[in-house]
């Protein structure tokens, strides 16, 4: 498990975002006890002190606390907001990879999927098929929010910008990862935008048929201009949206198996009901 010399992230960063997908995938389950400072040292073929400093990030994080003369634990309670990069990363790593998200724009899928494509690119991650569904609102009828703030009514100058910031997102993950399967690096790599008529009230993503991450969109009012006149929007704030996590265990009837059972049942609903294919 020696650290990738190619990533140019410092190697104490690089144990940090191991250690801390192997918590929050519960490869090390709350009340776990990690391994020692010098085993963790041999694993990831790094000096201590880089181990140490890992496992501070963890503890400043709250997904770890040290206990004098025991060593160091995965807290109890690690149910609490959690960031969706590590898990996105990790979910490459399978043979067959499944992303499925509901939302308003992809733009922080965007963000998050690129580097695993890369390393598919440079040949560090070879699985066998990549399927993406994106379901977003569709742009070309009148959204009951966002809305302007005076009259509450739709705004067609807003769904164009809004479309816009869509397009350039979730089209460029369609693009990234149909190339891989062009280029022969996936044996099949697919891709799909949908549209439906709902606001979406929140943003959902499945990864792998095994985890949901799930996050309210809170409603805020700003200005946006638009070619010189402003005009106050109640805006869908996704960057504000905190994300909770849900995962499959064991236990069929436990919270998480059946929260991700029904996320998914959701999601496969609107996606082969009303859901139309986005038309570029």
């Amino acid at each position: 498990m020696a650290l990738d010399p190619d990533d140019p992230r410092p190697p104490y960063v690089q144990v940090a975002n191991a250690l801390r997908a192997a918590i929050l995938t519960r490869k090390f389950h709350p009340g776990d006890k990690l391994p020692s400072r010098n085993e963790l040292a041999k694993t990831y073929n790094v000096a201590p002190m880089t181990v140490q400093n890992a496992i501070r990030e963890l503890r400043d994080e709250g997904l770890i606390v040290s206990r004098q003369g025991s060593g160091v634990f995965v807290r109890e309670r690690t149910e609490r907001p959690v960031g969706l990069r590590p898990h996105i990363e990790r979910a490459f790593e399978a043979q067959d990879v499944t992303i499925d998200f509901a939302g308003f724009s992809g733009e922080t899928l965007h963000g998050v999927i690129a580097e695993p494509l890369d390393k598919i690119r440079i040949g560090r991650l070879r699985p066998e098929s990549i399927t993406v569904r994106l379901l977003v609102p569709d742009p070309t009828q009148p959204w009951s929010l966002p809305v302007t703030v005076d009259e509450h009514a739709d705004s067609p100058l807003f769904r164009k910008r809004a479309e816009e910031i869509m397009r350039r997102h979730t089209l460029a993950i369609v693009d990234s990862v149909t190339e891989l399967g062009e280029l022969g690096l996936v044996n099949k790599a697919t891709a799909q935008v949908r549209v439906h008529p709902a606001p979406p009230m929140f943003k959902l993503y499945l990864i792998n048929n095994e985890e949901t991450f799930f996050g309210f969109y809170p409603v805020r009012e700003h200005v946006i201009n638009f070619g010189g006149e402003t005009q106050a929007i109640y805006d869908l704030m996704g960057k504000d949206a905190i994300l909770f996590h849900h995962s499959i265990n064991d236990d069929d009837t436990s919270t998480g198996s059946q929260y991700v059972d029904q996320a998914k049942t959701w999601f496969d609903s609107l996606w082969n009901s009303v859901a139309k294919d986005y038309q570029r």
